[in-house]
């Protein structure tokens, strides 16, 4: 895939994050209203996305690729377990900044950033590919992310797995694996919602990118260094596995693209909730989020 035609699909969905820091900058969003529309994002936007695309792609993908998605999926966090618990003590000597390291290697930013990207590049028919990769994030998030942070697991972060976006993730898969039809109003319905998903999850990054200090961000050498093994360095140690793999090339580039998307949302909200100081996981968020705009095009050119 040409390195300027995935360039400026990302270069399209950073002018989307811009116009979010305009709106901020200007008042027309305040932090309240942007808490609301990611909730939307998240609860309403991404799931009618995700079971829209599996409605119009039943019958047509292949139950044993989605399988395989499934399988590398885990393959990916369970990869990125390990990096992390290598390489976070390297990052910082405190035991709880080691910690926030390592949840930054592992949760990626699969849903925001991951879900657009895909079907802005790759097209809406191969965001289903992005739904195990969703699935298996809040299973691991809410049992290793919150066990490494709290030294255990509790029942609450297991409730918390019950979510719109889980259950989206699960109904996609039964639409694809059982064939099910979904009744044509309900689908067309999916689909306007779904398709306010880029928009929305966009231009509320930019929304938050308006109230950070920009000093705090660009002014540590550690981030930089994430930077360049989280969107570069895992993605190319995997692509070599993915290759031998019996996976068709659009499945390929959607999981290139899992493995090389920035950090997510999540474990800044799990280093909040513990009153651990969250100024690297900021600057990893937004770091990774601006300078993805270049990694992605380069993995997707590398990959072919």
């Amino acid at each position: 895939m040409s390195f300027f035609t995935v360039f400026f699909q990302m270069l399209a969905l950073l002018i989307m994050i811009g116009v979010g820091w305009l709106a901020a900058k200007k008042g027309l969003v305040d932090a309240n209203t942007n808490g609301h529309m990611s909730g939307m994002v998240v609860n309403i936007f991404n799931p009618c996305m995700l079971i829209s695309a599996a409605a119009g792609a039943a019958g047509t993908v292949s139950k044993t690729q989605l399988g395989t998605a499934c399988l590398i999926a885990a393959g990916m966090f369970l990869f990125f377990i390990l990096v992390g618990m290598a390489v976070a003590p390297l990052f910082d000597k405190d035991a709880a900044q080691r910690k926030v390291f390592q949840l930054m290697i592992i949760f990626s930013n699969l849903g925001f950033i991951g879900i657009p990207v895909v079907r802005s590049i790759l097209g809406e028919e191969y965001v289903v590919y992005v739904t195990p990769f969703n699935l298996l994030y809040c299973t691991f998030f809410y049992t290793y992310g919150v066990a490494l942070m709290e030294g255990k697991l509790s029942l609450s972060s297991l409730r918390s797995m019950v979510s719109a976006g889980n259950l989206a993730c699960l109904i996609t898969l039964a639409i694809i694996f059982l064939d099910i039809r979904l009744p044509s109003p309900v689908v067309t319905a999916a689909e306007y919602l779904g398709g306010a998903t880029t928009p929305a999850a966009l231009m509320s990054i930019g929304c938050t990118l308006a109230h950070t200090p920009w000093r705090r961000v660009c002014g540590d050498v550690r981030i930089y260094i994430l930077s360049a093994v989280k969107l570069l360095a895992l993605p190319l140690i995997a692509l070599p596995v993915l290759r031998l793999l019996p996976i068709d090339a659009g499945l390929l580039s959607v999981c290139v693209v899992m493995f090389g998307m920035p950090v997510g949302n999540m474990p800044l909200m799990l280093t909040n909730q513990k009153g651990i100081n969250a100024d690297a996981c900021t600057a990893g968020i937004i770091m990774t989020t601006i300078l993805c705009v270049v990694t992605v095009p380069v993995l997707l050119a590398v990959a072919g």
